[in-house]
């Protein structure tokens, strides 16, 4: 067998590895080697910190990425993911720990939101941040929020 010949079948065999390995591993190695992957903050949600808003999905939504986008406080977002439902992004323009924030419809005008990290305390401040920016939505001037509420259903 020629050189060429091997070249094709390890051509073959590379093509036909990734087609049976599925790409969607290959796609998320790609993500974890450049540095964008969600898969720990998928992982993590099952630790997330939890509160339920008398809100709509898409009001939530926007709320939380003017939250994430306040200067002095920025918190980079380097994936939205419409499907899952998810934003990432990073603890701060120098510290790139990830934190995720997951949007659960529940009912029509209320929204579940979760906020996972490896990070305990990027999760806590991000939590508190935006807990309360959306708390403050709501509820009337005046009138106190508890930003340490916590759900765990």
């Amino acid at each position: 067998m020629s050189k060429s010949n091997y070249l094709v079948l390890a051509t073959i065999c590379c093509l036909l590895s990734t087609v049976l390995l599925g790409c969607a591993t290959v796609k998320e190695a790609a993500k974890g080697f450049v540095g964008v992957s969600t898969r720990v903050l998928e992982e993590k949600r099952k630790e997330a910190l939890k509160e339920s808003f008398v809100i709509g999905y898409d009001s939530c939504y926007a709320k939380v990425k003017d939250i994430l986008k306040e200067k002095d406080k920025e918190s980079p977002i380097y994936a939205e993911d419409v499907q899952k439902k998810m934003i990432g992004v990073y603890f701060s323009e120098t510290d790139t720990t990830p934190v995720g924030i997951f949007f659960t419809e529940e009912e029509k005008g209320r929204t579940m939101v979760e906020i996972s990290s490896p990070s305990t305390y990027a999760k806590e401040y991000i939590a508190n941040r935006i807990f309360t920016g959306i708390n403050a939505l709501i509820k009337p001037k005046g009138e106190k929020t508890d930003v340490k509420q916590e759900i765990n259903n």
